[in-house]
């Protein structure tokens, strides 16, 4: 269960993508000649086998290094605001300085109905020591801040139980899967998705134990527009 972005937040994303990102392109399949705002149309075992593979690298990972949560578009909500503005079953209250109160929402995580913000984290789909391990050490603070902050997919970032985002820490799905067993069809294809979006690698390991998901899980078209 997913709840779609407005085009605000869409719009959001704008101000924080690179000067270089092109705007977007009509679908494509593939990912050959990456540019930034290029759709990308591909069944998710495809967009899975498209990835490189490569070792990981923790080398020089500092969670400083990717800043957030910023307020982009300064109307007072930084980015954490925005996803649970956006993701809320029932809107919470705003207050002063973005404060959010009651208000409920949905843990797909963990199948869980949480009616209080602060039991809930936002959670890096791939989280920041991972993409640092799959390629973000070589980006520039820019492009670490846009993924940080990343509101223009709304597979990146997400509303989740505390409880279960900090059992997920910076593991990846070769070590940790949503306990809800209905929704790890679709935290694997929206990895991919996440993965293919920003360029990322996988590792053997993690390779492997997305196929071996992905093979009980129907082959869903997943379209991103490439962020870088």
């Amino acid at each position: 269960m997913r709840f779609a972005r407005t085009a605000a937040l869409a719009a959001l994303a704008a101000l924080l993508i690179p000067a270089t990102a092109t705007a977007h392109a009509a679908p494509a399949t593939g990912t050959a000649g990456r540019a930034a705002g290029r759709a990308v149309t591909l069944p998710v075992r495809d967009a899975l086998a498209a990835l490189p593979v490569r070792d990981e690298d923790r080398t020089g990972y500092e969670r400083t290094k990717f800043k957030h949560w910023v307020d982009a578009d300064k109307d007072g909500c930084n980015t954490r605001a925005e996803v649970l503005k956006a993701e809320a079953v029932t809107a919470p209250e705003q207050g002063t300085r973005c404060t959010l109160t009651g208000g409920e929402w949905y843990s797909p995580y963990d199948d869980r109905y949480i009616q209080d913000p602060r039991g809930l984290d936002i959670d890096h789909l791939v989280p920041l020591a991972e993409a640092w391990d799959s390629g973000a050490s070589t980006w520039s603070p820019a492009e670490r801040q846009f993924y940080a902050n990343d509101l223009g997919d709304d597979r990146a970032l997400i509303a989740v139980s505390a409880a279960s985002n900090r059992s997920k820490a910076d593991q990846d799905p070769t070590t940790w899967l949503p306990p809800a067993t209905s929704y790890r069809c679709q935290y694997a294809t929206d990895w991919v998705a996440d993965k293919t979006r920003w360029g990322l690698s996988i590792d053997s390991g993690e390779g492997a134990a997305l196929s071996q998901i992905l093979s009980r899980c129907p082959n869903t078209p997943v379209t991103v527009h490439l962020a870088r």
